[in-house]
């Protein structure tokens, strides 16, 4: 049987695809040896392709899937008093907007022992097809085709297809990335009986910066790549990227502080980043937005390439202003303790300078916030982790089997 739809390409493997099979394959343990020798293979063959050294986020996957990488893994993910074993098929809808976040999903998948069918962005990126490329080539080798050969698909498919209802009803657990209402349209897909979504929504996530801190001790160039990074690398598009900036300290400070700060992020933008117009656009139409909702102002800036939002008031709404490529709002507080009201369920990462992480846990040890689910460096918000969202990817995607 083929999944009832003109309109899906096949990116791996190459040829048809034998989806009748794909529930009867037996899954594996997590970190099984073929899927760490594999993870392997594919992170050499990436590597190795001169590609790779232009796509930054490429070579950032083939780093997390060294097989020393993955062996640190191992050691905190697996338990030797567990029998665990993968739970079957698991279908991966991938982001649309983040090129490398389908190829984060499929390891976790593999990690955990399963089957994987993952519909890759139907936009066009280079990072995807030097993904696929790697992964095709490693699957050339005996090898590796006899132990992985008909363990994953990857697909690619636009929204006029049906191959979401087919996939749906295949799985043994469904992985949305996605907006909200992405989620909730998928949603109206059945899966099976015992199956189950893990669902990863639309977030929202900020900085924290201890003034004081950073002027002490902070090469600013390196926080400004750093911060760069979590920021312009993906538009601001990925969950995890900052759109507003807390800074903690008293008014001289802290005025010193983001001087050094945004003066260091737009020589580095300017070297670094090409606003496209149309984001220029966005930025204005989301700043007039936001003075309807509250009392703001902008600061002044040399150019388009970064948008500073100034605020005296945090309202339990902030998260609902922002826009992307390099658009902030700020706020200036005492305490930690000063943001707590406006943390929801939305909220997925505090990135941070200046602080302890004895100071972070006992925020949230105190404040118990109903979001946050990652605090992390500067620099580190991106970082593809097993635990992501709050969700132990090793556990949720596997099944635990007892002997008594």
């Amino acid at each position: 049987m083929q999944p009832n739809s003109n309109n899906i390409t096949t990116l791996y493997p190459a040829g048809d695809v034998a989806w009748d099979t794909l529930r009867s394959v037996a899954p594996h343990e997590p970190f099984s040896a073929e899927a760490v020798a594999f993870l392997g293979a594919l992170s050499a063959r990436l590597m190795r392709d001169p590609m790779t050294r232009t796509l930054p986020d490429v070579a950032t996957f083939a780093f997390f899937c060294r097989k020393a990488s993955l062996e640190r893994l191992r050691q905190r993910f697996v338990s030797p008093a567990e029998l665990r074993l993968g739970r079957g098929v698991v279908f991966h809808v991938a982001p649309s907007n983040v090129p490398v976040n389908f190829a984060y999903s499929l390891v976790a998948g593999i990690l955990a022992g399963n089957v994987n069918v993952v519909r890759v962005p139907s936009k066009p990126f280079p990072q995807v097809d030097a993904i696929v490329r790697a992964l095709t080539d490693v699957m050339a080798e005996p090898q590796y085709a006899d132990t992985f050969g008909n363990r994953m698909v990857l697909v690619r498919y636009d929204r006029t297809s049906t191959a979401t209802e087919w996939l749906s009803a295949l799985c043994d657990v469904r992985v949305i990335w996605g907006g909200d209402q992405t989620i909730a349209t998928i949603r109206q897909n059945p899966i099976p009986a015992r199956a189950f979504d893990v669902t990863f929504a639309d977030r929202y996530s900020f900085c924290a910066i201890d003034a004081a801190a950073y002027l002490a001790q902070a090469d600013a160039a390196a926080v400004a790549e750093a911060f760069y990074n979590d920021t312009y690398l993906f538009d601001q598009n990925a969950c995890s990227a900052p759109h507003l900036v807390v800074w903690r300290g008293d008014e001289q400070t802290v005025l010193q502080a983001k001087e050094r700060f945004w003066s260091a992020l737009h020589d580095y933008t300017e070297r670094k980043y090409q606003l496209a117009e149309v984001l220029a656009v966005d930025k204005l139409t989301a700043f007039y937005s936001q003075a309807v909702g509250m009392d703001i102002r902008r600061e002044p800036t040399p150019d388009n390439l970064i948008w500073r939002v100034e605020t005296d008031t945090l309202p339990d709404n902030i998260d609902r202003y922002r826009c992307k490529a390099g658009y902030f709002t700020e706020y200036r507080i005492a305490s930690l303790d000063e943001v707590a009201h406006i943390v929801n369920r939305k909220y997925q990462t505090l990135a941070y300078y200046g602080f302890d992480a004895s100071e972070l846990a006992a925020f949230i040890r105190t404040v118990r916030p109903q979001g946050i689910d990652r605090v992390v460096p500067i620099g580190k918000t991106t970082d593809f982790d097993l635990v992501w969202d709050g969700y132990d990817l090793i556990k949720t995607l596997s099944r635990n089997v007892t002997i008594l």
